[in-house]
């Protein structure tokens, strides 16, 4: 449990000074609490004895209305200090595990559920931060407390302290096995509410979906038995958290009922004084809490420790990719890529995604990747800018391997513009300018024309500063992507990579942003993909992929004459393309 909260002493020890005054201050409020009982005894003893005045009981009440006031101010500054440090080690931890989330790799994200993310950064972070505040004030004000109030009551008489503090072992078994079933179901709990947060995520991403296939009824009761189970687990873990305090308090009870009887007769006979008795009774009541607090700290800390455990298995992660030691310093590539004998096989796949790829793309080249879904085509372009870790010495850009470029320089050189068009919910202008730090009005009015979408944006009543929906949903799937290639050429790379991104543009549109591409990139390289081949035929060189094996290359009428791959791909594209104008 402690080794889980490990990394966490780090805050602690930056925010020492804070910390340490609030504790001294919780300290203090306990101490002056303690007091009051000293108090109440001379009080009740000379009203027993009949030395008490006016004026002795106006000091008393003045001393314990002056404390008082002393405990509300100790008692704020203490939830400022140790409830503000809780406060700042979650937002420590969330920058922190939220910066290392960016710099893990795509394979990490392929295999991770979002759901599961987006509950480690709400829950898990809350049942830190609750065991980094409450815990630490539960804890030390139960060993504060309860050992100087046992302290206080064995002055008083040391038989009916003993009688009275029976029932604590009794409270430390009940509280341990409780707080261990109580972990149990918290850790259950965490992982439904992240089945529930996932389920939630899928709904709202795919609504278009849902209403098209008339499934909202189907996801509505998706949802429902996701919730329902989450209830369950939660009603499970409310019984036991629900058991654990009223058990408490009958033991707790249950002594002060002992107290009372044997108290009261000690008090009788004389053998301790009614002020003594009173104030033994004041301590014990002081004591409840401590006896409850320690059960609800073990909580607590459980919960922080099981929540700080999940954070640290993530925090474990190491990116896939990563710069290394002998990476090439200020130099910037030109665009020559050489392959040489490329495998590559994912993970949870038997058969390679690709299959010993050679080829070389020139500099001011621009290159067409051809062939059916599933040839390989988006591994070779993902492998390119290292967004999946290729081999070593199997890709290098003008004569060096790509590994020896840091990651910040080789994805500056290589723009890649996917089929999924992500774009965030700010404007036009933020959304275009994303990847760019050099660039004036006019440069953002050239690169919209290029990718055919300038007309468009200046129809739009605030233009650039247009505000796009979750995911640039105000857009429809043509701009979206038209946005995204504006956006890489505003950038302008010496590698830019189209993998498929004209799917949702129609033909016309598409060879008019390809034409405007080859104009303002005369002098770059070019990587495109595309399923329609009657746009690529003026690629300098095509590459043509089948299974992951590089089956054919050369210019259109080379490859054409050979009557091949290329050919019957470029036959049967060209004849979906008739069929669709002439419908």
């Amino acid at each position: 449990m402690i080794q889980n909260l490990r990394p966490l002493f780090l805050f602690f020890r930056q925010n020492f000074l804070a910390v340490a005054s609030g504790l001294t201050c919780l300290i203090l409020v306990d101490l002056l609490l303690l007091y009051v009982p000293r108090i109440i005894k001379r009080a009740v003893d000379s009203l027993t004895y009949g030395t008490a005045s006016g004026k002795t009981l106006l000091m008393n009440g003045l001393a314990i209305a002056g404390i008082a006031l002393i405990v509300v101010v100790f008692r704020f500054l203490w939830r400022v200090l140790i409830l503000g440090h809780a406060r700042i080690v979650e937002r420590e931890l969330r920058d922190r595990l939220f910066s290392h989330l960016i710099m893990l790799s795509l394979p990490y994200f392929q295999r991770t559920k979002t759901g599961d993310l987006m509950a480690h950064a709400i829950n898990d972070i809350e049942a830190v931060r609750m065991a980094c505040g409450l815990g630490v004030v539960a804890f030390t004000d139960g060993l504060v407390l309860g050992l100087a109030a046992i302290g206080f009551m064995l002055a008083i008489n040391i038989k009916l302290t003993i009688i009275s503090l029976l029932p604590t072992p009794i409270l430390v078994i009940l509280g341990r096995r409780l707080s261990a079933q109580m972990h149990r179901q918290f850790r259950t709990v965490q992982k439904i509410f992240s089945d529930l947060t996932e389920t939630v995520r899928e709904s709202f991403a795919g609504i278009r979906v849902l209403k098209a296939y008339n499934r909202e009824k189907w996801e509505y009761q998706r949802l429902k038995s996701v919730g329902e189970q989450y209830i369950s687990n939660n009603m499970k873990l409310a019984r036991t958290t629900g058991l654990f305090f009223p058990l408490m308090m009958l033991f707790t009870n249950l002594s002060l009922a002992v107290v009372i009887w044997l108290g009261g007769g000690l008090t009788i006979v004389g053998t301790i004084t009614t002020g003594d008795f009173v104030a033994f009774m004041s301590y014990l009541n002081l004591l409840a809490w401590p006896m409850m607090a320690m059960g609800w700290v073990i909580t607590l800390i459980q919960r922080g420790s099981a929540s700080m455990g999940r954070i640290n298995k993530i925090l474990g992660e190491r990116p896939e990719v990563h710069d290394y030691p002998q990476a090439v310093q200020g130099f910037k590539p030109q665009g020559r890529i050489e392959i040489r004998n490329l495998t590559f096989s994912y993970s949870n796949q038997q058969r390679p995604a690709l299959n010993n790829v050679s080829l070389t793309v020139q500099q001011r080249q621009t290159v067409a990747l051809v062939g059916k879904t599933g040839s390989g085509k988006t591994t070779l372009l993902e492998l390119l800018p290292r967004l999946i870790e290729p081999p070593s010495d199997t890709i290098f850009l003008d004569g060096i391997e790509i590994r020896r470029f840091p990651l910040g320089s080789l994805r500056k050189t290589v723009g890649f513009v996917t089929q999924e068009s992500f774009l965030f919910s700010e404007t036009i202008r933020q959304n275009l300018t994303l990847g760019a730090s050099d660039y004036s009005e006019e440069d953002l009015l050239r690169v919209l024309e290029a990718a055919e979408l300038a007309t468009e944006v200046a129809s739009f009543p605030k233009g650039l500063g247009t505000l796009l929906g979750e995911r640039g949903l105000t857009l429809s799937g043509g701009q979206r992507q038209r946005l995204t290639i504006a956006r890489a050429l505003l950038i302008n790379p010496p590698i830019l990579v189209l993998d498929d991104a004209l799917a949702s543009v129609d033909t016309r549109t598409e060879e008019k942003i390809l034409n405007n591409l080859f104009e303002l990139r005369p002098d770059k390289v070019n990587l495109i993909v595309s399923h329609r081949l009657s746009t690529i035929r003026r690629a300098h060189v095509i590459y043509v992929f089948k299974d992951g094996n590089l089956v054919e290359q050369g210019t259109h009428e080379s490859l054409m004459d050979l009557d091949s791959e290329y050919a019957r791909l470029y036959r049967r594209q060209l004849m979906a393309e008739q069929l669709e104008q002439a419908a």
